[in-house]
């Protein structure tokens, strides 16, 4: 399994990013698929998880209502739109395969977001 988050950069409060996640593997279709975020010096936490069917989703309360996860199986691709965007959504995003709860298997490079104020 190889996951690669992009799509992360500097935005202004207020503003919106697109991540989005490129997944190796036959698995992909068959996986529960969420991101995380790790801010500097706080633990790595929970975003977004989406079912592999793509119907259902579940959110952390902070990003409830901003951020919206979807997948596309045919291309083995996971996103996050993230609109509204504050200075405390700052961190490097992480895009996970074999997302059960708020837990995963595998894990991809991470990308960044800043969000300035």
């Amino acid at each position: 399994v190889q996951l690669q988050a992009s799509g992360g950069g500097l935005v202004q409060a207020g503003g919106y990013l697109r991540l989005s996640c490129a997944a190796s593997g036959r698995t992909f279709s068959s996986s529960g698929m969420g991101w995380f975020r790790q801010a500097p010096g706080k633990e790595r936490e929970f975003v977004a998880a989406i079912s592999w069917s793509g119907v259902s989703t579940s959110y952390a309360d902070s990003v409830k209502g901003r951020f919206t996860v979807s997948r596309d199986n045919a291309k083995n691709a996971l996103y996050l739109q993230m609109n509204s965007l504050k200075p405390e959504d700052t961190a490097v995003y992480y895009c996970a395969q074999g997302v059960v709860g708020r837990r995963a298997d595998y894990w991809g490079q991470g990308t960044q977001v800043t969000v300035s104020s």
